[in-house]
């Protein structure tokens, strides 16, 4: 019998956490005329100082008091106008310079749609724990105006009798940013930076290049050990340009510095890819789903090139058989790799499952569940996308399993289910 506890915590979409932005005005001139960025920057220089004070007082009494050093955010975003204009700010005072920073900026609800399909790993910080006590970083995917899906974080602690206390999230928002922001958005691998004054709970990974401009969506994250026993954490997750969507892997060792990766291959030209948290037999190794239907599995000398792979699981039982996928890296035991799944059957009702794959040949199944561990069921089944349970990583606390899921691509639910319990019924 199934050992399976759900935490009565939900987290739920809210309009109110907003964040600055850089607002992108066309940058070009046209037929030798001023750009429209250039006509802008132009007409505040042009402001008498009662004007730009006025104007600036405006814009502070309406959003000083919703963002974090918010005169701070519009001077660097001044400083990034001004190198690519090649102004002299030394003759321009510092209100003025803030105004058009603040012309370009806007302010964006980065979770009013949705908040759903989380992922967890260990905290880089463990320090101070009790016994029994694991502090936690979750991911999540926040859909904003737009349908623009970010990535945002939450800190916690889990313990050992089913115990969730989430770390509050502060009343201010900070988006990490690369170093000097371009106007227009870059291509290819890029490097962002957390906020020095801001924690992780109050970070946003927001689309910085045209291949994300869409959003970033389910990201799969893994404490990834390398064979000379360092530690990085890394994680998978669909980079969305409104027509094409592309996996890219998110690279950091210190939870400041973010590499935000674009994957090779043909399988990297899909979604869902969750990859294992060290090397088996000397390659990487990746959980995929290139046809959409089946479970793959895809090995590489490379952490950020995957080809074809070979078809793992493909549905069996009546809860599975539009498709299956992963929820998550495979989590390590000594029985074998754990991966959970996710089953879609009729309806288009989502299910997770699970599969023990062979510790040493993960290309054996040894078990897999004939009955889900988690469905959509009563108040679970209603939202934006309703009949939906969605992970994108548990995290193993002992005996058990943590378990952080979608619900209705709308909210957060929380579940602990005993591993002994969950093998038991493969």
């Amino acid at each position: 019998m199934l050992d399976l506890f759900n935490h009565p915590m939900r987290l739920h979409a809210d309009p109110s956490r907003v964040v600055v932005r850089p607002f992108h005005i066309a940058w070009q001139a046209v037929n030798g005329m001023p750009s429209r960025t250039e006509r802008l920057v132009k007409a505040v220089l042009e402001l008498s100082p009662a004007e730009t004070r006025a104007q600036l007082a405006i814009v502070l009494k309406d959003f000083e008091a919703r963002h974090w050093q918010t005169r701070r955010v519009f001077m660097t975003r001044y400083d990034e106008i001004e190198a690519q204009m090649g102004l002299d700010g030394s003759q321009i005072g510092d209100e003025k310079r803030q105004l058009i920073g603040a012309y370009f900026c806007h302010e964006y609800s980065y979770a009013a749609a949705a908040l759903m399909n989380p992922s967890a790993v260990p905290h880089h910080d463990q320090s101070g724990m009790p016994k029994g006590s694991m502090r936690i970083l979750m991911s999540l995917r926040a859909v904003g105006e737009g349908h623009i899906s970010s990535v945002a974080f939450r800190e916690g602690i889990i313990t050992d009798t089913n115990d969730l206390v989430l770390a509050p999230e502060p009343p201010f928002c900070t988006a990490a940013d690369a170093i000097g922001d371009e106007l227009e958005m870059p291509e290819g691998a890029v490097t962002v930076y957390r906020h020095r004054d801001s924690t992780l709970s109050g970070t946003l990974l927001f689309p910085i290049t045209k291949a994300q401009s869409n959003g970033l969506e389910d990201m799969r994250l893994t404490h990834f050990t390398h064979d000379d026993g360092s530690a990085e954490w890394l994680g998978t997750y669909t980079a969305y340009n409104g027509s094409v969507i592309q996996s890219e892997m998110l690279r950091t060792r210190d939870w400041r510095e973010f590499d935000l990766v674009p994957m090779t291959g043909s399988a990297a030209r899909n979604k869902g890819m969750g990859l294992f948290p060290r090397k088996v037999n000397g390659k990487y190794m990746m959980i995929g789903r290139q046809d959409g239907e089946n479970i793959f599995l895809i090995e590489s000398d490379s952490l950020t090139h995957w080809d074809e792979g070979v078809k793992l699981i493909t549905p069996k039982y009546p809860w599975e058989l539009v498709q299956m996928g992963n929820c998550g890296p495979p989590i390590e035991l000594d029985e074998g790799w754990l991966m959970l799944t996710h089953g879609v059957g009729a309806m288009r009702k989502y299910s997770i499952g699970a599969a023990l794959l062979d510790k040493n040949d993960p290309s054996k199944v040894i078990g897999r569940t004939s009955q889900p561990i988690l469905a959509a069921a009563d108040q679970d089944r209603e939202g934006y996308v309703p009949n939906v349970v969605y992970s994108c990583g548990a995290l193993r606390h002992g005996d058990k399993l943590f378990i952080p899921y979608g619900v209705a691509d709308s909210s957060v639910a929380f579940a602990f289910v005993s591993i002994k319990s969950l093998l038991g019924v493969m």
